[in-house]
């Protein structure tokens, strides 16, 4: 049976979600992302004031690649020419640093970062499944949630390098 619209909007978290298709699933995750970084704002030392400027204007380009693919185009290649502008400053400071995989651990607000770069990763492999359903949408999207996902985990490098909180390597025994 497919669900509808109930009369009590109390009971309608969302307009798309009783949808069927990816396509309502991966503006949950876009949203979601969104969130975390609600959250790390708010764990954010405030002396961070240049990743505070970064993630306060990721923020809005997140909700323009959420909608990206149900509504009109919303990442553009400056989008993506800004966020690589940033990731290159943050890799720069924090050189050298990470040199192989390290555990996603350290002090607020970098596991939440991690997760946003969990997200991030997430929203690429919907990208994937929405290409596979064929859903069509502008080839920047998957660009920018690519370097989105990187850029959440260079400011983790960052932040630690930061804070003096050293990374914990990881050394796989499957690799």
């Amino acid at each position: 049976m497919r669900r509808k619209k109930p009369d009590d909007l109390r009971e309608w978290c969302y307009p798309f979600i009783f949808e069927t298709r990816l396509t309502c699933d991966y503006e949950i995750l876009t949203d979601e992302l969104c969130c975390h970084i609600g959250v790390v704002l708010s764990m954010l030392p405030e002396e961070f004031t240049d990743i505070r400027e970064d993630l306060e204007q990721l923020q809005p380009l997140i909700y323009n690649l959420n909608g990206s693919v149900r509504g009109k185009h919303g990442i553009f290649e400056e989008n993506i020419e800004w966020l690589k502008t940033r990731y290159t400053h943050y890799q720069q400071a924090s050189e050298g640093r990470v040199t192989g995989f390290v555990l996603p651990r350290g002090p607020a607000p970098v596991p939440q970062l991690h997760l946003c770069r969990c997200t991030g990763k997430k929203i690429v492999r919907m990208l994937v499944r929405l290409e596979e359903a064929g859903i069509k949408f502008d080839e920047a999207l998957p660009r920018f949630a690519n370097v989105l996902a990187n850029f959440f985990f260079v400011l983790t490098v960052a932040i630690k390098h930061r804070l003096e909180v050293a990374e914990v390597p990881y050394i796989s025994i499957n690799y």
